[in-house]
């Protein structure tokens, strides 16, 4: 899992999608947990929180700390929020001996690539949340996926980078993200990409398993958020899943 986008290319990640940029969808999952906790403080752990482009604004809001496995990211997001603990670790089995009000993870859960995984996932992240708290997390369903191509783009001093990502479904439970980097830094180019393998599964079982951790499950339809980076006729459905701890 040492990716090159998430480690020697981190940077990049100012240039392609500084903190600003999450700022209307981070607003989206605040509005989301208050509308069903109510407590003037909460603590979040935000588990695979990349370069902490969201933290930048759920620090407005909660308590937060952070964990991912990719330490190009966690030395980003470090220095965008200073304000926030971040930890080394997988989603999978971290275990931070702690509870929290909210557990959310926005979609690096997609990197599960297997039922088995996904399950651990979410019943760790669950063992996490106090009595009532919440998870939340983003998802594609495999009912609604598309394969899609995207182009993103940025500039900053004397660097321009433009990278552009291929969906391919390769099996029945996971699709690839080919990503290519065109990086002109003084106006020379050069040319890097990496394949992602991705999970993808039916709802049906997304419910399963949050019924298997007793987690009462409502959720929210987000299936715009990327349309600007979308090329040709694309689509890009993203289900948002509020779990309430009934434990």
């Amino acid at each position: 899992m040492n990716w090159m986008a998430y480690n020697e290319f981190a940077w990049t990640d100012d240039i392609l999608a500084p903190p600003e940029t999450y700022e209307e969808e981070a607003l989206i999952y605040v509005d989301a947990i208050k509308n069903r906790i109510t407590a003037q403080t909460l603590t979040m752990l935000h588990l695979g929180c990349g370069a902490g482009g969201h933290d930048f604004h759920f620090k407005e809001h909660f308590s937060v700390t952070g964990a991912d496995i990719s330490e190009g990211m966690l030395a980003l997001a470090k220095k965008r929020n200073p304000e926030v603990t971040y930890i080394t670790g997988d989603m999978r089995n971290i275990d931070l001996n702690k509870k929290f009000d909210v557990v959310i993870i926005p979609d690096s859960i997609m990197y599960m690539t297997t039922i088995e995984d996904l399950k651990k996932t979410i019943i760790n992240a669950s063992c996490h949340l106090k009595p009532g708290g919440i998870l939340l997390v983003v998802a594609q369903m495999e009912e609604d996926f598309r394969e899609n191509n995207f182009a993103y783009s940025g500039e900053k001093e004397n660097i321009h980078i433009t990278a552009f990502e291929n969906n391919h479904i390769v099996s029945d439970s996971t699709y690839e993200a080919t990503i290519i980097y065109l990086v002109r830094q003084d106006g020379e180019l050069s040319v890097h990409h990496e394949v992602h393998i991705l999970g993808l599964f039916p709802y049906d079982q997304w419910m399963a398993i949050f019924e298997e951790c007793q987690l009462k499950a409502d959720e929210l339809n987000l299936d715009h958020l990327y349309d600007q980076y979308l090329l040709e006729d694309g689509g890009y459905k993203l289900k948002v899943f509020i779990g309430t701890s009934m434990l």
